[in-house]
């Protein structure tokens, strides 16, 4: 098993709810089961459900303080796989947590949207909220040596980081599971949500993204392009947002008028997600899209490390009217950081207007020679 930066010990506690949440297929119910397999014993047990159970679901829903209480021992361990399709949930959990003595609660959810949305004020200061990522770099470190990686890298950007295709055997084979993944698995929660009835405007808006990764997006003109209105298209970004399909960057202002923060970048959370949407994936030395993979990548990688290593803070791109730009800002604790990312050309000066502009902030570029530091 691929070593997973979120550790269930650390964060499990008696009478508070663990939600533990991401994409599909990340290895949220894999790494559940580990720990299963290697917890304490409970003194009132382990009890394991899922969402997909519709009595359990249903039941569940209602709420009942008399039956969770002849359900659930007191010192137990609950399990609530796929959280997100029981009505109410957040409501039953606090009841559970407020009246079960020492009772630990382990959910899981693969959106965000409605996992969150439905637990959140019911559950205000009972619960700890972890998201697993596909994998990062950092976590296939505890596999492979850093030797390697160089050797590995290709097949990162090309594939992606879900864990069944990092561990499949074939070009073929990765490439199979990865359209799956896309076709199947994917949009599953978002075309079952809010009453989207037309799947296809919405991988047609990913298509477009596609191919606009690391370049400003405008809502007006995707709508345009796909043929549904704007107000249609800000709706299908923030739910691909928040089924972690789409991560979104904004632009880094301080109201100097020659700075562009209107609009937003949009990265993949997975590269072989989007390599699948526009069914590309050859080798990187026939692509010419290679600067906008190693944009994701980094991006990503930076985010989940951000994530895992606890590190606060806002990120943000920054350009300028006369087209002056950096890839990557990061502000944290009073501090500025700027970076650009570069696939060949390792040697980049600053941006002009940058350094001049916030004299406190620092520059880096960041390319396959030293991106280690910047993600791990």
């Amino acid at each position: 098993m691929i070593f997973r930066s979120v550790s269930i010990p650390t964060l499990l506690k008696p009478n508070k709810v663990l939600i533990l949440y991401g994409p599909r297929q990340v290895g949220k119910t894999t790494l559940v089961r580990h720990y299963l397999s290697q917890a304490p014993e409970f003194p009132g047990g382990v009890i394991e459900k899922t969402g997909d159970d519709i009595p359990f679901a249903n039941t569940l829903a209602q709420c009942d303080l008399h039956y969770l209480r002849s359900t659930i021992a007191p010192e137990s361990l609950l399990v609530i796989d796929e959280a997100q399709r029981i009505p109410n949930i957040g409501r039953a959990l606090k009841l559970i947590i407020d009246n079960i003595a020492g009772v630990q609660v382990i959910v899981t959810g693969s959106s965000s949207f409605d996992l969150l949305q439905s637990t959140g004020e019911s559950l205000t200061g009972r619960k700890t909220v972890a998201t697993l990522f596909p994998v990062s770099v950092q976590e296939a470190l505890s596999q492979v040596s850093r030797f390697d990686l160089p050797r590995l890298l290709p097949d990162y950007v090309r594939f992606g980081m879900y864990p069944a295709v990092l561990t499949a055997k074939t070009y073929q084979e990765k490439e199979a599971i990865i359209r799956e993944l896309a076709g199947s698995y994917l949009l599953k929660d978002i075309l079952d949500f809010d009453k989207i009835k037309n799947s296809s405007k919405i991988f047609d808006v990913l298509r477009l993204l596609a191919f606009q990764v690391g370049s400003q997006v405008s809502i007006q003109e995707i709508g345009t392009s796909v043929g549904v209105d704007k107000n249609t298209v800000a709706r299908y970004l923030d739910l691909l947002e928040k089924s972690f399909v789409l991560y979104r960057l904004d632009g880094f202002s301080r109201n100097l008028r020659k700075e562009v923060s209107k609009m937003s970048k949009y990265y993949f959370f997975d590269l072989g997600i989007r390599n699948a949407l526009i069914a590309n994936f050859n080798p990187l030395e026939l692509r010419n899209d290679l600067g906008q993979l190693w944009e994701n990548f980094l991006v990503m990688e930076r985010v989940k490390h951000q994530a895992y290593s606890g590190v606060s803070g806002n990120n943000y791109f920054w350009r300028t009217y006369d087209k002056k730009e950096l890839d990557w800002v990061e502000e944290s604790g009073g501090e500025l950081h700027g970076y650009k990312f570069k696939w060949g050309k390792t040697k980049a000066s600053p941006p002009r207007g940058w350094l001049e502009t916030y004299a406190e902030a620092d520059f880096r570029v960041i390319h396959p020679d030293n991106y280690l530091d910047f993600i791990t």
